[in-house]
C-alpha cells in the first residue's frame, strides 16, 4: 500500500472533499446514515487495516478515563504507572500517548491491546457514523493519515451521485 500516493491524493482533494462534505452537512439526504453505513462496508471490504496501521503509527488516539481504567487491568498495571509510563497531557488536556508509533503496535501491525484498545481506536476512521456531517473535520483530517478514510470520501461522493 503506497501511503505516500494516498496522502498526496487526500492533500490535492482537500478543497473538493471539503465542498462535498460540506454538502452533506446543507442538504443532508435522504437515507443519508444508511448510505454511509453501506459505503464504509464496502471500502472495508476492501481495505485491510494490518497492511497500513497509519493510524497507529503516525496519530495518537485519546484515552478516556474507562480506557485507562480498562487498560491498565488488563496489563496488571496500576492507572497511575500506566499513566506514566505510556501517557502525556497534551494543550486540550486530553490524555494521548507520549510517543509515537504506538507502543502495543506489533512488527506485524497487530496490536497488542487489540481487545481492550481505546474507544478512538475502536472507532477510527469514524466512517460509519451517524450523521457523519458533525464530523466533517475529522473525516477531512482521516483522509490524510487513513486511505480508507480517503476511499470512504471518494466512494460516497460517487453513491450519492448516484441517487
Amino acid at each position: 500500500m503506497d501511503l505516500q500516493l494516498y496522502k498526496d491524493q487526500a492533500l490535492l482533494k482537500q478543497k473538493e472533499h471539503r465542498k462535498f462534505l460540506d454538502g452533506l452537512k446543507k442538504k443532508q439526504p435522504k437515507n443519508l446514515d444508511y448510505i454511509v453505513q453501506e459505503t464504509h462496508e464496502e471500502v472495508f471490504e476492501k481495505m485491510d487495516c494490518l497492511k497500513c496501521a497509519n493510524c497507529c503509527k503516525t496519530t495518537g488516539p485519546l484515552f478516556t478515563e474507562k480506557d485507562i481504567e480498562r487498560i491498565s487491568k488488563h496489563l496488571r498495571m496500576k492507572q497511575a504507572d500506566f499513566e506514566e509510563k505510556f501517557l502525556q497531557v497534551d494543550e486540550d488536556r486530553d490524555k494521548v500517548l507520549k510517543n509515537l508509533p504506538c507502543h502495543f503496535l506489533g512488527d506485524d501491525n497487530t496490536c497488542s491491546i487489540y481487545e481492550v484498545r481505546p474507544k478512538a481506536c475502536r472507532e477510527f476512521p469514524h466512517t460509519d457514523r451517524k450523521k457523519i456531517y458533525q464530523i466533517n473535520h475529522l473525516t477531512l483530517k482521516n483522509t490524510i493519515i487513513c486511505p480508507a478514510a480517503f476511499e470512504f470520501v471518494e466512494k460516497l461522493q460517487n453513491n450519492l451521485g448516484k441517487l
